[in-house]
């Protein structure tokens, strides 16, 4: 019998998807559906058959990640693409590294970018326009989206990328349902604010330096709305698995995944570095925690040096005054 973990914190992210999921199949319909019932079906029993080797319980993440990874693909993905992605996700990202809270990188971004990179040529194809009340609209002509509409010098509307009304993945539509996610989120305690502040501090930072730098391919600030940026940026960015844990890591970390955004879209073939930036800065997650661990004790060892040099009752030597008092007035021991 199937039995999961209760985990009350991927449950809050779920029901944070879940108006994001809704809005993907009114725009894409009955293929957001499809791929989503392929991605949980084939997701879930992957953990299970891990899980059940070991005596345990599915956990509620892989439900996170079953979502995650559905609501990040064009929607016209074939089926068969789908599901490869998500067995690579949960089987070779996750359950090889020991199952949850074990894993070193988001399982949902890992599965991501290995059908991204595996079948580049036929997802490229796969985007298209939304079709206004959803069902069938996914079997339109396929479009460009926004990022390649900026790279080929195309100017993209503000709105259109604040209401969804472009070409993408399936759940990177509306901007605004990703913000209001994101302030969910961070009410519940359930996401790092430190993490999502850097991450769009240092986006917006090296985008503007970039671009009023007239530095070559940069692209307008419209990009850090167009794409999965904010999508991955709340969402992935702050898995509390693979991110860090330390505030100081925090900050250093969604800085470092923010900065590669960036550069990895104004200088390399890819328009889209979201992923790319996810796998470097869960690389670097243990790094960043172990720098700031380090630091604090040496912040606190200073710290306590101090406290002891300015003691009164601190005397040359490591004595005390009050014995080396006694001592001068009532002779030896």
């Amino acid at each position: 019998m199937l039995k999961f973990q209760k985990q009350p914190l991927m449950r809050r992210v779920l029901l944070g998807l879940a108006p994001i999921a809704l809005h993907a199949v009114w725009l894409y319909g009955l293929r957001a559906l499809a791929l989503a019932a392929t991605t949980f079906a084939l997701g879930v029993l992957a953990e299970w058959l891990f899980e059940r080797k070991r005596g345990g319980k599915v956990s509620e993440a892989v439900l996170v990640t079953c979502a995650l990874y559905s609501l990040a693909l064009p929607p016209r993905t074939p089926l068969w693409i789908a599901a490869v992605g998500i067995l690579v996700a949960v089987i070779l990202a996750k359950g090889v590294y020991g199952g949850f809270a074990r894993n070193v990188f988001n399982p949902a971004i890992a599965g991501r970018l290995f059908v991204y990179i595996s079948f580049a040529t036929v997802l490229n194809q796969r985007y298209s326009a939304p079709g206004g009340f959803g069902f069938g609209a996914a079997d339109v002509v396929a479009s460009a989206t926004p990022l390649a509409r900026m790279r080929a010098g195309e100017a993209v509307g503000l709105w259109d990328l604040l209401l969804g009304n472009r070409a993408g993945a399936v759940g990177e539509g509306m901007i605004l349902l990703v913000a209001a996610a994101a302030i969910y989120l961070l009410a519940t305690k359930t996401a790092s604010w430190r993490i999502i502040l850097a991450e769009i501090a240092s986006a917006a930072a090296l985008n503007a330096a970039l671009y009023y730098g007239g530095a070559r391919g940069a692209l307008p600030m419209e990009s850090l709305l167009a794409g999965s940026f904010l999508f991955v940026a709340v969402f992935m960015g702050t898995d509390p698995v693979s991110a860090p844990k330390k505030p100081g890591a925090q900050f250093a970390f969604g800085a470092l995944i923010g900065a590669s955004v960036v550069a990895i879209r104004t200088f390399s073939a890819f328009p889209e570095g979201t992923s790319f930036a996810i796998l470097l800065g869960n690389s670097f997650a243990s790094f960043f925690d172990e720098i700031a661990a380090r630091a604090k004790e040496a912040k606190a060892a200073r710290t306590a040096a101090g406290a002891a040099a300015k003691s009164p009752a601190a005397a040359p030597g490591g004595v005390s005054a009050a014995p080396a008092q006694a001592l001068g007035e009532g002779g030896t021991r």
